[in-house]
């Protein structure tokens, strides 16, 4: 079968089903087969792991899932796009009309995999909600193996940022703590219809148990109080959270951090160690 992801098939599905892209669901279908045929080969490893799309559009990204893997479940928002997806694509697949940020992430998961099989998630995300969808998956208890993504560069660098990068922030170190994370690509705004303003990159995330405090939560509310004010000093930050200048003077040197250090300098196992003084 043709791809999708070219500008012909895709002028085509429009013009048959009268369907053009909606700007409040960030819509911009990709006319280069290449580049999803790539997320798809990154994003599954097996044939029998159960795979999750969100938002698949009118199926580009979604056909060459559906090659790779023995059953595809795609959460579409858009109520035209199922219909669409079951006539012009091929393979095991099952469109849920469904928001994923309104879904119960653990829920879906209990209900649709099977016993000993292996959860991912694959996705070209719609750039306005990119960190809502994301932090919604990091924060699932049931277990999930990989995250496949294009996003915005911009955002996805943040993700990739070590300490001492421009782009090193909160994000990155929650991230961190969660997954290892590697870059799969650069994607031009040019294989996009319509084209966006901005450049994307495709991310994978994928879950480690390196990690497992006590209290996450309090762990990343810290965090960001760390990284509040870029400008000031990891004491300063840190002060304003704590709100006692004796204990965050102790809780600094008891992590044998100098009070002058500014948050994106630390590592993740700093604030892992800084987070064990404070406790």
């Amino acid at each position: 079968m043709q791809p999708i992801a070219t500008i012909k098939r895709t002028r085509e599905i429009q013009k048959k089903y009268q369907i053009f892209t909606k700007k409040n669901y960030g819509q911009n279908f990709i006319i280069e087969p290449r580049v999803v045929e790539k997320i798809a080969q990154a994003a599954i490893c097996d044939p029998d792991e159960l795979v999750f799309e969100i938002g698949p559009g009118i199926g580009a990204l979604t056909q060459f899932l559906c090659q790779r893997a023995n059953r595809v479940i795609a959460l579409e928002i858009d109520e035209r796009l199922p219909e669409i997806l079951g006539r012009e694509i091929e393979g095991n697949l099952e469109v849920i009309l469904q928001d994923i940020l309104e879904t119960d992430i653990d829920e879906l998961i209990r209900e649709k995999r099977q016993e000993g099989q292996k959860v991912v998630f694959a996705s070209n995300l719609p750039y306005y909600i990119t960190t809502p969808i994301l932090f919604k998956l990091f924060e699932a208890k049931e277990p999930i193996e990989r995250i496949t993504v294009m996003m915005q560069k911009e955002v996805g660098q943040r993700f990739l940022a070590r300490e001492k990068d421009s782009d090193y922030n909160a994000l990155s170190v929650i991230t961190h703590y969660r997954c290892d994370v590697k870059k799969v690509m650069d994607v031009s705004r040019h294989v996009f219809s319509p084209k966006p303003n901005v450049d994307s990159i495709v991310i994978q995330f994928t879950f480690h148990h390196r990690y497992s405090l006590e209290n996450e939560e309090q762990f990343f509310e810290m965090v960001k109080a760390c990284f509040k004010q870029r400008r000031k000093t990891i004491y300063n930050n840190l002060n304003e959270y704590l709100k006692d200048k004796e204990k965050t003077e102790a809780v600094l040197g008891k992590a044998d951090i100098a009070l002058n250090t500014r948050a994106q300098q630390l590592s993740l196992d700093d604030f892992i160690r800084l987070y064990g003084a404070m406790k």
